[in-house]
């Protein structure tokens, strides 16, 4: 067997006879294997340092490109995004507001222009004022319709001179999403090649060292080449080695050559067949390649041994064993290996029984892990292949994904969901395509027949091929060869379909493969199936529980508001919170939480939501606030456990729903709150510091007869008030106590954070990665009224002394600016402080409040409240009311611990309310008799 040892016989090493000397005279000559090696190395050398050079020429310029994109898009959504950009676009001069906005944010952003302009394109601003007013230069129809324009043109000049100009063109849009205006946002891309010329001495340093360690390298490698092929060409080393690799691979039997260390040296491929020996066995130790032992013990053995018979797998072999080199004692052995069974058939389909056996045992266990339709697909398809085929994909309807009763109308349009298997070596749609297949493809004809398709040889498969004629030539020039397509059915309705493919490299589908397939279809559509009911039951709980959570923050001067909802990836909750407006200027404040999961539980928590907001209305005190809701939830679980409950009712009733419910007024810059059951509520004082409120615990609500204690904290202009559920701080991985703990460290420093920065820093900070209960969280910065919007005096309770009130407001209203508004308050004010002094106790008292809207307050002693009626013709009173009910835009009272308050909110002339409700003049005289009030309420001295 010296054919295998690549060396001539003997122990000799001198070359061959007659081999002239002159050939080692030069290693690295041009005609030298060493020399043409160096040569190519020169030439990838050169080629590479060119190569980086115009690579980092290209990516230079690429860079400075995007960085110029990407800041123009920064700069225009930053300026877009801006407070009162929206506002001055609806100003009466928007280029005197704007410009020296943008110009500054201009020279802040590095940027050679920042340009708002209207939505027809004219500008507002630009670096030079000569331009404003002139029609904008480049394309701004996409950003009308709320998208984002990047693009390369050019306009008028700018300062930093030529170049590719590179802008950005963004919407600014209102508080109801409406587009306002136009921001244009852009710079000027300067020359590269400052970013690449101070790197080609390193380029071209390492070049030279490369030839340098090309030459050094060539040299030892030539060298020792020689030394190893004892002076043979490589010519006569390339014949050596075919007529040896040509005998190896022409005998059926398998050969196997172990050195004296007990390493494998050869392998030829029918000994890696018959052994089931892996790509990589060549000089690896004979003990390691997992051979079964006879076999084992035969390779390390030094004896010889001929025609014995061995086992490997389902294999008998014939073996024969000589040694290598007996007259050198070198050590190391040659094997051959010839098969000598004929079972390998049967033991195959063996095989293939158990194999089938433990891929759907893995089925059964690796599809459904979650209820995610996408997830389950991509399950079925990793689980499929490579075990039985080698591309697996995974076609839906849409409706299964969006969680909706599956129909026969979208059969024939199915969205590819999943894709398993050797999706790189074969083209197939993308995974999210809507694939829209013809009638006569193997996909629409196992929908309409409800069994599984076999296509044992593609290239016959008409249907399949007329599908899609490119591709299909393409996926069968890449070697696709059969395929088996199956519907996915569950509860005897079609979700989709899954197709298994099979290269050239796997043997065809036959009718037994079908058979296995459609028992594997059907575990996984069961799944599929579940995944699908979870989706919409979940979409339904989130749709409406979104829809009783507050859409839009409503108007009010006391807080500045921002929240966040995060639903539980299981399921939603009852978390809810809202922002509720109150007379007097006043915000009301609830958090609440209502014990369980589901749609009974979002229902839930719009009927609590609800009566929060009935009880805010009467403008009760917060502990009776939370004692008229314990009352409710008390009701409403006794309805629960009633015999007229459905025995399949969803939940057990609402007992432990939880509450925080807190009023601010920002006048006196006072909050008052109270929580049933709720985590306690955490202030950020301006200055940054963390502290929590001291609300006293309560009960939680549903268990009745427990009272509610209420605290009182004032709170300077700029404090956060932050309240949440305890989904944000408490989980299954940590306790409470470490998630109010981590709450604060993301709290802390946040006082000159904006709300909705401190709402988005704390749920960077503390979302879960999974979050099993349901997230809320609300931040309140506070407002405090002004002193000269504020103005109060006490009236003596004295008919007399209505003309001097009548007139301190008319001095303050013409003090705020307020001239058009006077005659309606002071026939407001002279009517409620005539009423309180002779209807009610004292003190009287008078306040004015300047905001949003005008609001005039009359206080007294009395815990009585007025009622509107329509006085008859004979009645000598009764209109007052009547009169403050249609100059008033509201009205209304609320009780005090000393009294009670009547109010009423008037329109402010700039139109920041609504116009209130006024009724013709003709018609007021006629209901309002001068003459039967014995104090004149237009009397102005």
């Amino acid at each position: 067997m010296e054919v295998f040892s690549g060396r001539p016989q003997g122990p000799e090493r001198h070359p061959p006879v007659g081999r002239p000397r002159e050939r080692r005279a030069s290693l690295l000559h041009v005609r030298s294997a060493a020399g043409q090696v160096f040569l190519l190395q020169v030439v990838i050398v050169v080629l590479l340092v060119v190569a980086a050079v115009v690579g980092m020429m290209l990516q230079a310029a690429r860079d400075a490109l995007q960085q110029g994109r990407r800041a123009s898009v920064i700069a225009a959504q930053s300026f877009a995004s801006a407070p009162g950009t929206a506002a001055a676009l609806r100003s009466r001069d928007p280029s005197a507001v704007l410009q020296p906005r943008a110009e500054e944010a201009r020279k802040r952003a590095d940027m050679d222009f920042i340009i708002v302009m209207s939505t027809t394109g004219i500008r507002y601003t630009y670096p030079y004022p000569r331009e404003i007013g002139k029609k904008f230069v480049g394309t701004i129809e996409p950003a009308l319709h709320g998208r984002t324009v990047i693009e390369q043109a050019g306009g008028p000049p700018l300062p930093a001179g030529k170049g590719t100009d590179v802008q950005a063109v963004v919407p600014v849009t209102d508080s109801r999403g409406k587009v306002v205006g136009l921001v244009s946002a852009g710079l000027t891309v300067k020359n590269v090649a400052a970013l690449w010329l101070p790197q080609l001495p390193i380029i071209l340093g390492s070049g030279a060292a490369a030839l340098a360690l090309a030459v050094t390298g060539t040299t030892l490698v030539s060298r020792r080449l020689r030394r190893h092929t004892h002076g043979l060409s490589p010519v006569e080393l390339a014949q050596l080695y075919e007529h040896h690799d040509a005998v190896l691979h022409a005998v059926r039997e398998g050969v196997l050559i172990t050195g004296a260390d007990g390493r494998l040296l050869l392998a030829n491929p029918e000994a890696t067949r018959l052994l089931g020996l892996p790509e990589d066995v060549r000089g690896r130790p004979v003990r390691e390649l997992g051979l079964p032992d006879p076999v084992m013990r035969l390779l390390s053995s030094p004896d010889a041994v001929t025609d014995e018979v061995h086992r490997a797998g389902d294999r008998l072999l014939a073996v024969n064993k000589r040694p290598t080199y007996p007259q050198a004692d070198r050590g190391g052995s040659v094997v051959t290996l010839r098969d000598t069974t004929e079972l390998a058939a049967v033991s195959g389909r063996a095989e293939v029984a158990r194999e089938r056996l433990e891929l759907l045992y893995e089925a059964g266990v690796g599809i459904g892990t979650t209820l995610d339709v996408g997830r389950t697909a991509q399950e079925l398809a990793e689980v499929a292949a490579p075990q039985f085929a080698d591309l697996v994909t995974v076609d839906l309807l849409d409706a299964v994904l969006r969680g909706w009763e599956p129909t026969a109308e979208g059969w024939r349009q199915l969205r590819r969901v999943a894709i398993g298997g050797a999706q790189r070596m074969v083209p197939v749609y993308p995974l999210g395509e809507v694939i829209t297949f013809s009638p006569r493809s193997p996909q629409t004809r196992t929908l309409q027949e409800g069994r599984g398709v076999l296509e044992p040889d593609l290239r016959q498969a008409h249907g399949w091929r007329e599908q899609d004629p490119e591709r299909s030539r393409t996926a069968l020039e890449s070697g696709l060869r059969s395929l088996v397509t199956v519907p996915l059915r569950a509860r005897n309705v079609a979700l989709g379909v899954v197709n298994f493919y099979r290269t050239v490299d796997s043997p065809v589908f036959e009718p037994e493969d079908l058979a296995f397939a459609e028992e594997l279809a059907v575990r996984a559509a069961v799944a599929i199936d579940n995944a699908r009911r979870f989706t919409r039951e979940h979409a339904m709980a989130v749709t409406l529980q979104r829809s009783l959570l507050p859409r839009g923050q409503p108007e009010q001067d006391a807080l500045e508001v921002a929240w966040r909802y995060l639903p539980a990836e299981a399921g939603v909750g009852g978390d809810w919170f809202d922002v509720i407006p109150l007379p007097g200027a006043r915000v009301a404040l609830v958090m609440g939480d209502v014990v369980g999961r589901g749609l009974h539980a979002a229902a839930t928590m719009g009927r609590l939501r609800t009566a929060v907001h009935n009880f805010a209305v009467l403008d009760l005190p917060v502990d009776e606030v939370l004692g008229n809701l314990d009352d409710l939830v008390v009701r409403m679980d006794n309805e629960e456990h009633t015999g007229a409950a459905a025995e399949d009712h969803e939940g057990e009733g609402v007992t432990g729903a939880t509450c925080l419910y807190a009023v601010y007024d920002p006048v006196a810059g006072a909050c008052t709150m109270a929580r049933a059951g709720h985590p306690e509520p955490v202030v950020v004082r301006p200055d940054g510091t963390v502290t929590c409120a001291g609300v006293p615990a309560s009960a939680p609500l549903g268990l009745g007869g427990y009272p509610f204690e209420t605290t009182e904290l004032f709170l300077p202009q700029g404090s956060q008030l932050v309240l949440y559920t305890d989904g944000l701080v408490e989980d299954r991985t940590q306790d409470v106590d470490v998630g109010l703990e981590r709450l604060r460290r993301a709290l802390g420093g946040s006082g000159n954070r904006t709300p909705e920065e401190t709402c988005q820093a704390v749920i960077d900070a503390l979302k879960p990665s999974h979050s099993s209960d349901d997230i809320a969280l609300l931040t309140a910065r506070t407002r405090t009224f002004p002193p000269s919007r504020v103005a109060e005096w006490e009236v003596p309770p004295d008919p007399a002394l209505v003309p001097s009130v009548r007139a301190h407001c008319r001095e303050t209203l013409r003090q705020w600016g307020l001239e058009e508004t006077a005659f309606a308050t002071e026939l407001i004010v002279s009517e409620l402080v005539t009423n309180a002094i002779r209807y009610g106790l004292p003190p009287v008292g008078v306040r004015l409040l300047h905001g949003r809207c005008l609001i005039c307050e009359v206080s007294d002693g009395s815990g009585t409240s007025p009622r509107l009626r329509r006085a008859a013709t004979t009645d000598e009173g009764g209109r007052g009311l009547f009169l403050v009910a249609q100059f008033a835009q509201r009205w209304g009272t609320r009780y005090t611990t000393r009294g009670k308050v009547i109010w009423a909110e008037q329109t402010l002339p700039d139109g920041t309310s609504a116009a209130p409700r006024l009724a013709p003049v003709d018609f007021l005289l006629d209901q309002f008799d001068l003459d039967q009030f014995d104090h004149d309420p237009f009397d102005h001295d």
